[in-house]
């Protein structure tokens, strides 16, 4: 028998936040990226997520070499303190350029400046020592269907993923769909859009996906079932761990919170599949409460971790003959019943 997995786990920076959100301002005063940096290993992670201005602040503002540059510096900084860049992200939402999308929007030079900034990303990545790239194609999408030609879009981040690819032959993509935000109609809302494209780009191994507990959810799907999906044609890269309270506003509350059974069984297809062998990931991607004094803006990142190494014991705990006692006698009531009362700790 193997050994059991010892999980790694990420988070970004923009994890330990000040709380403002569309509803409200700041409630906590900022944390510089080198202090954020310094809490990484006494919490447990090792893993840093990245958007290229996490690295680079203002990154539109300098030359190709001034943001290598700069981008060394924090890699530096990630190395003195034994931390990994696990991806780069380019921010394209932001940016006015981006109002009405990036690699799919109705204007040309706007499609170029998103297809440059992707290319610095790309540098800041390898600057960073990481060859990943996730690619949330937030305004990739419509807010009126007769804006855009759907199939010409498809097109569009096709040819965008080929270009990067084309860029740097070393580099991976990992395509994060999230199917409602912010653009009413996006592009790609699925894992199985985003393993669609990968098998239609030039380079089909070094495409795959990234997978949200909280936006599965807001699609109407069940997370687990979305990562193993992935995992069964080879393409779930990395996960955010996090839970939704139902079909609303993107919450990205504490691992577990929202629905311990679905939690558990995203550990479970986690743990089945042999996730994590290969050096994956167990990224977060959780917001601190609003309510949080400033001294806590770390526990919800302890948390959801304790919750789910939590959850790895429970599935390598439970009684897997028992199990398959119930399944094969179809008494899925039983199986219910010993699963509740496995999560609980009532035994069987």
């Amino acid at each position: 028998m193997s050994e059991p997995v010892k999980y790694r786990f990420s988070f970004g920076p923009w994890n330990i936040s000040e709380g403002a959100d569309p509803f409200g301002p700041m409630v906590r005063s900022p944390y510089s990226l080198r202090e954020k940096l310094d809490w990484y290993r006494p919490l447990g992670f090792e893993g840093v997520q990245f958007h290229d201005d996490d690295a680079v602040e203002n990154i539109n503002d300098y030359s190709p070499q001034q943001i290598a540059d700069k981008a060394r510096q924090v890699g530096q900084a990630l190395k003195d303190r034994g931390l990994t860049a696990e991806f780069v992200a380019p921010r394209l939402w932001f940016d006015p350029h981006t109002i009405d999308g990036g690699y799919t929007s109705n204007n040309a030079a706007d499609r170029q400046y998103a297809l440059d900034r992707t290319m610095r990303c790309i540098d800041v990545a390898r600057a960073l020592d990481s060859r990943n790239i996730v690619l949330w194609l937030a305004r990739e999408g419509t807010y009126v269907r007769e804006a855009k030609s759907a199939r010409m879009a498809y097109d569009r981040l096709l040819e965008a993923i080929n270009k990067m690819l084309a860029y740097d032959k070393e580099i991976n993509i990992w395509i994060e769909p999230k199917p409602n935000e912010p653009m009413d109609h996006a592009y790609v809302p699925t894992i199985g859009h985003a393993i669609a494209l990968a098998y239609a780009s030039a380079d089909p191994q070094r495409v795959s996906g990234l997978i949200e507990t909280a936006h599965a959810i807001l699609a109407g799907l069940d997370p687990s079932d979305e990562m193993a999906f992935a995992l069964a044609h080879g393409k779930l890269a990395s996960v955010h761990l996090n839970d939704q309270n139902g079909l609303k506003y993107d919450q990205d509350k504490n691992f577990g919170t929202a629905n311990l059974r679905s939690a558990y069984n995203q550990v479970r297809v986690l743990e089945e599949n042999g996730y994590g062998r290969r050096g994956e990931f167990v990224g977060l991607d959780v917001k601190v409460m609003r309510t949080q004094k400033q001294d806590k803006s770390t526990a919800h990142l302890a948390n959801s971790r304790e919750i789910f190494l939590h959850l790895v014991d429970k599935v390598r705990s439970r009684d897997t003959k028992l199990e398959q006692q119930y399944v094969e006698a179809r008494d899925y009531e039983g199986l219910e019943a010993y699963t509740l009362r496995h999560l609980m700790g009532l035994g069987s």
